[in-house]
């Protein structure tokens, strides 16, 4: 899945790996947001722009008096890096997460796993002709 740009991003984050044990902690899917916003390292002037969020908004959200737009969930991961209130919501509805493997990957270990039997039978067929394989 190619990750979108946002429009107004100031700087990017890294894939940042948070702790479940951390991220389950948590008492709410609000505190989670926070906990994403914060593992980022970005300011959170940086995240309510980036997000075009308001920033009186935020300051509610921030504090508990207002939900986060739901339909900017995944534009905040991205953002942060992170993925820790997709982690809290999974976990809280008694899930777990796995990462999907794309279809490039899948074929990428297919590939792979079809040159390892070539090699395997090169080096037998070698070993044959040289008198080392047992008949």
């Amino acid at each position: 899945m190619k990750k979108k740009r946002l429009p107004w991003v100031i700087r990017e984050v890294g894939k940042i790996e948070v702790d479940q044990r951390v991220v389950f902690a948590r008492p709410s899917l609000s505190e989670a947001i926070a906990l994403c916003v914060q593992v980022s390292g970005l300011e959170e002037k940086e995240v309510y722009l980036s997000l075009e969020i308001d920033a009186g908004h935020w300051t509610r959200i921030m504090k508990g008096d207002a939900h986060f737009p739901v339909n900017k969930l995944n534009n905040l991961m991205d953002l942060c890096g992170n993925e820790a209130p997709l982690m809290w919501l999974a976990n809280s509805r008694g899930y777990g997460l796995v990462v999907l493997k794309t279809e490039a990957e899948r074929r990428a270990e297919m590939a792979e796993r079809a040159l390892r039997e070539e090699r395997d039978k090169v080096r037998f067929l070698t070993e044959l002709l040289q008198g080392k394989a047992a008949a």
